[in-house]
């Protein structure tokens, strides 16, 4: 849950009035700055959102208001979904203003930071903190800047394979429980819980600190998740993906990502055909796709002999 504390917290903001209401949740991914709604306009007013207060409200308020009206603006502001209003440049609040969050119990609160950038950044922070968020038993990897999922059930090899990449100068993202937000449309970012952060399991061995071992390097905070490997006991029978003409998907909340599953033998190098998998995505988004290659020089062959592939 995201609160007005938080916020103070993350952004360093000076608390001026409303102190009751600082445990307040904040709900809405948006922010407003009232212009209209200081001119006295209050029909399309969000309410619910945090409301930013810059040179042009503060002076508009202080010079072209009458006393009367500086009375009523803060109090029609200042309602009881107001999760905080915020004051920019190191402002001075207007009195009226620091009574009526005193009255309404809505934090009051000043930054330093210019508006437009201060309006930035806390709107970035507000995608993150509050998008749609979920869960997944996998193993989260940065491989040749791909953020690679690789998912299974357990036992199969997921963390034995990480340990494998990291090696070979990959970067750890997260293991075994990977935090996954819908930052934006078709963007996922993915995370590790605070409490496994950095470590992996490797039965038989136990718990390893990855920073510790391979370096600060070796590890990365966050990454955009593009590309799910998931890993499967070989089946006898079971017709695998030869030619990867076809494309599998994996839905994560509303977004789908690209699927490679991976049946596992003996004697296989998972690591390094992730690898390859992770290479090939990157060839694959930057409009090179080997597959469809091989499919086109098919056709042509096939032509050329009169639908005869017997020269191949």
């Amino acid at each position: 849950m995201l609160t007005v504390k938080k916020i103070i917290d993350e952004f360093q903001l000076k608390l001026i009035s409303g102190n009751d209401g600082i445990n307040k949740e904040i709900t809405n991914i948006d922010v407003s700055r009232p212009g209209l709604e200081m001119a006295g306009y209050f029909s399309h007013y969000s309410s619910d959102r945090i409301q930013i207060l810059g040179m042009t409200e503060i002076s508009f308020f202080e010079r072209m208001l009458t006393e009367e009206e500086r009375e009523d603006r803060p109090k029609k502001l200042c309602r009881k979904e107001t999760p905080c209003i915020i004051i920019t440049r190191n402002l001075n609040p207007p009195l009226e203003f620091i009574e009526a969050c005193n009255q309404s119990r809505i934090p009051l609160l000043v930054t330093e930071d210019n508006t437009t950038n201060f309006t930035s950044r806390i709107s970035n922070h507000l995608e993150k903190a509050l998008a749609p968020e979920t869960n997944m038993h996998g193993v989260l990897v940065d491989i040749y800047g791909i953020g690679v999922l690789i998912t299974g059930e357990s036992g199969v090899g997921k963390s034995e394979t990480a340990l494998e990449l990291v090696k070979n100068g990959h970067r750890l993202v997260a293991d075994d429980n990977v935090e996954i937000k819908e930052v934006s449309k078709n963007v996922l970012i993915g995370a590790s819980p605070p409490i496994i952060r950095n470590l992996l399991e490797i039965r038989g061995l136990g718990i390893i600190n990855v920073m510790t071992l391979f370096g600060a390097g070796s590890i990365l905070e966050e990454k955009r998740v593009m590309l799910n490997v998931n890993l499967e006991a070989w089946e006898k029978g079971k017709t695998y993906e030869r030619l990867g003409l076809d494309q599998n998907k994996l839905k994560i909340l509303n977004t789908e990502i690209d699927q490679k599953t991976i049946p596992i033998r003996p004697g296989r190098s998972l690591a390094g055909i992730i690898e390859v998998a992770a290479m090939n995505y990157r060839m694959q988004y930057m409009g090179y796709d080997a597959a469809q290659e091989f499919n086109d020089r098919l056709n042509r062959q096939i032509q050329i002999n009169g639908g005869m592939i017997d020269d191949l």
